[in-house]
């Protein structure tokens, strides 16, 4: 599809005006900016928690990797509600369900605590709240040639979110505690409510004209099973997860061991972000006029140089925050990418529902980036292996993905040539 075809394009569904479908996607990239910006700060909570509580580093990694597999496990049943009821219930609950689990975690007293509340709650309160129904949001009310570009809008905006919670819980932290930070991530879990309901008005949006031929869950499923490329993909995901969750929850941990200002943390999360509003923006633009399969396989290759790269040079401000500033560009740029190539191979009838599937290879990679990285520095008193691991294991990724079957379903074939 050429540049021209792209901007003679409507980019909203014929049922809804412009000015209703950008506040649809305000209200979805509202909800996922203070879900994601919420959880990729409480790395931040690692070293104060540990001093307050006697936790150890490796028990409340634990804790934030049970966050994550419980996440992983969780999406795709969250998917599916979404796939068969909408949006609206799944991520009200999942609002609720996130305050709980911070009030929990704010009144912890051991590790216990810590492992159900920011462990367990908040991770199966991610599953309603975060990309997942963002995106079945945005495949709802976006023309399909434009849908790459809607995913990268909303992971745009959504990125925002790190860029205010990081900073803001770290002065919290700072000037009066890790419980009072939390309790004003529980005030920030309040604002996601009207958001979620904004949002959620997506659920009117009718399908009809979107989706192509009617398909039940079974066959897409079985679709899915046989589609090798869907298979790299979901596999490749795996360390998306495992790369990002080690850098948010072992970052502070590593600069504190480094000598580097503890304020640094803060802001290279809040740097990330930043540079991920720019990152998935141009990585939905990019994934309307290049194969997303190669656009997801740089994403990967980049990011383990990167990582490579910074933990061979002494750590500095200046070190951190340009580490920062790459890897924020190349954050969630994955993120309508696979959601793209997800609608592009089998249309978006159950998008919740089959990015939840990949996504919890994601989740595992995440369990063993925060759990791994923190018993590997409890052993060896140092991050050197974990962060050779994630740099080896992300190169052989994005080869794979490089390499990906990218062609959509018999299916979907015959209904784009019904359409000509």
């Amino acid at each position: 599809m050429t540049q021209t075809s792209h901007q003679s394009s409507p980019f909203h569904h014929p049922s809804l005006t412009r000015a209703q479908s950008i506040w649809i996607l305000a209200g979805a990239a509202v909800m996922l900016s203070l879900a994601m910006g919420m959880r990729q700060s409480q790395g931040l909570f690692m070293r104060p928690i540990g001093q307050d509580l006697g936790v150890s580093a490796s028990d409340y990694a634990f804790a934030l990797a049970l966050q994550n597999i419980v996440w992983g496990v969780t999406q795709p049943f969250a998917g599916a509600l979404v796939d068969r009821y909408g949006t609206r219930w799944t991520s009200i609950i999942g609002v609720l369900i996130y305050a709980l689990g911070f009030i929990l975690t704010a009144f912890a007293t051991g590790p216990l605590q810590i492992m159900l509340g920011a462990g367990v709650l908040i991770g199966l309160a991610l599953s309603c709240t975060s990309s997942g129904i963002a995106a079945k949001v945005a495949a709802r009310v976006v023309r399909p040639e434009r849908r790459s570009l809607a995913f990268g809008l909303v992971s745009a905006a959504g990125s925002i979110g790190t860029f205010f919670c990081a900073p803001l819980a770290q002065n919290v932290i700072v000037d009066y505690g890790w419980q009072i930070a939390t309790f004003v991530f529980v005030g920030l879990a309040a604002v996601m409510l009207p958001a979620a309901f904004i949002g959620s008005r997506a659920d009117a949006v009718p399908m009809d004209a979107q989706t192509g031929p009617t398909e039940t869950l079974g066959q897409t499923l079985g679709e899915a099973r046989r589609h090798g490329g869907y298979i790299v993909m979901a596999v490749a995901f795996f360390v998306c997860g495992l790369q990002l969750v080690f850098i948010t929850t072992h970052l502070p941990t590593y600069l504190a061991d480094c000598g580097v200002d503890p304020m640094v943390s803060g802001q290279a999360l809040a740097v990330i972000g930043a540079f991920n509003v720019f990152g998935s923006w141009l990585f939905g633009w990019l994934g309307d006029r290049y194969p997303k399969r190669t656009l997801l396989g740089l994403i990967y290759l980049l990011r383990s140089f990167a990582l490579a790269a910074y933990f061979m040079i002494p750590a500095s401000q200046a070190t951190t925050l340009l580490f920062a500033a790459v890897m924020g560009t190349l954050w969630l740029g994955v993120i309508p990418l696979v959601n793209g190539l997800v609608a592009q191979i089998f249309g978006i009838r159950f998008l919740a529902t089959l990015t939840g599937i990949a996504f919890f290879s994601h989740q595992v990679g995440s369990f063993l980036g925060a759990w791994g990285g923190g018993v590997i520095y409890d052993l060896l008193g140092s991050y050197q292996l974990a962060w050779q691991l994630a740099a080896s294991i992300g190169a052989a990724a994005g080869l794979m993905q490089l390499f990906m079957n990218d062609r959509p379903t018999p299916r979907m074939l015959a209904a784009a040539q019904a359409a000509e």
